[in-house]
């Protein structure tokens, strides 16, 4: 998810359903989020103007700077407008330039946005979050490597950020490293447990397999199981095991699922599960 504040995050509603191999539970897709630097309270840069709203649309005070102006149609979701108000700011900060990225982002304008992260990153080469920007278009690209590593460049100047090992467990995903995927994945939890409960309004590539979902869904209930959040890790459970990526014999077989046999939650996803195979067979 993009939040605007002093943030911007989209890498899905993705994990509900299992969010980014591709940050939706609604949608099925994994997409890495995006953050942005947003100084909204700076003497530079003054909060917007309320919007004033009548029948036909939201207005704006069009005297606003236009980084301020962009700001506002970023929040509103209005990204050409947004791209166009960045633009033609006078001066561009880092901050400025990752802005841009994110709005030319959301347009599917990633050549442009990769420069924008780019030069931003000419500024403030030591920015966590425009390097993990600039790897989400790596990853939608589909050039895990250059993604994988400016991600970890990103953590060794956050090691904390859930956001940034999520994207980063996405992207051993979508190479097949499923060991160091989950690794990343559990990490994300370790720092913020709702992290896969967030949902992303921006999407990017194809949606992943089934398969693939599967295996993601199943290594994040391991993931929430070793946190102690059971009733997320059955969540998780049931989406691996409707997605066909394990079963009920798996399961039982994996000692590190024994301390939910005897939850009832567990019971009733296991008969559930049965009573579905049962229709299918009929």
């Amino acid at each position: 998810m993009v939040k605007f504040k002093s943030v911007f995050r989209p890498f899905s509603s993705a994990m509900r359903m299992a969010l980014v191999l591709f940050f939706a539970v609604s949608d099925c897709t994994l997409a890495p989020r995006l953050r942005a630097q947003l100084p909204p309270n700076s003497e530079d840069h003054p909060t917007p103007a309320p919007a004033v709203q009548t029948a036909a649309s939201s207005v704006v005070d069009p005297q606003l700077p236009p980084e301020p102006l962009g700001d506002y149609y970023m929040e509103h979701k209005r990204y050409q407008a947004a791209i166009g108000a960045y633009r033609r700011a006078p001066r561009f900060t880092a901050g400025l330039w990752n802005k841009l990225g994110i709005a030319e982002q959301q347009m599917r304008l990633d050549d442009e946005a990769r420069k924008a992260y780019e030069s931003s990153l000419k500024l403030d080469p030591n920015n966590s979050d425009v390097l993990n920007n600039l790897a989400t278009i790596y990853y939608s690209t589909k050039q895990y490597s250059s993604a994988e590593r400016l991600y970890r460049r990103a953590l060794k100047l956050s090691p904390k950020d859930a956001i940034i090992h999520k994207n980063l467990g996405t992207a051993y995903l979508a190479e097949g490293k499923v060991k160091k995927g989950w690794e990343s994945y559990q990490q994300a939890v370790v720092f913020d447990p709702n992290i896969f409960d967030q949902s992303s309004h921006y999407h990017v590539g194809d949606p992943t397999t089934s398969q693939q979902m599967g295996a993601m869904n199943y290594f994040m209930a391991k993931s929430y199981l070793i946190q102690g959040h059971l009733d997320k890790a059955i969540d998780y459970l049931r989406m691996a095991m409707d997605e066909g990526f394990t079963n009920e014999k798996k399961i039982l077989e994996d000692k590190q699922f024994a301390v939910l046999r005897e939850s009832p939650a567990f019971q009733l996803l296991l008969s559930e599960q049965r009573n579905q195979r049962a229709t299918v067979k009929d």
